[in-house]
């Protein structure tokens, strides 16, 4: 009977801690997607392009700013470890910088986002 406790208790008790863990029952939201890691830096880095080409055209300070915003949401997206999430930082810092010194000089801003999307792309090798 000893024996029989020291064998059913921690199975009862393991059994139990399963069936109740909230990470045995994570989901996604409903109509959340998620992305891989090599493809959600490949979107970011895209709108970070279409952001260089608004700003190399002539557009609108407002409307660049608007594209370097979505990118910086975009780039939530990007889950991988902890070296790809620091890189990550950084590269976020560099468009928040270019976001903020688009009314002041839009070349600089250029050059920054200009070194943002290289950073973006230099994640694919980190991961």
């Amino acid at each position: 009977m000893n024996m029989l406790k020291k064998i059913v208790l921690p199975l009862l008790i393991a059994s139990a801690m399963g069936a109740v863990s909230t990470s045995a029952l994570a989901e996604t939201d409903k109509g959340r997607i998620v992305y891989e890691p090599a493809e959600a830096i490949d979107m970011v880095a895209g709108k970070v392009k279409v952001a260089i080409d608004a700003l190399t055209s002539g557009g609108d300070v407002e409307n660049v700013a608007k594209l370097v915003k979505d990118a910086l949401d975009a780039s939530k997206e990007i889950n991988a470890n902890d070296k790809v999430d620091m890189a990550r930082s950084r590269a976020n810092n560099k468009l928040k910088s270019a976001r903020n010194h688009l009314k002041e000089s839009t070349q600089q801003s250029e050059q920054e986002l200009r070194d943002a999307y290289k950073a973006f792309e230099d994640l694919k090798s980190l991961l």
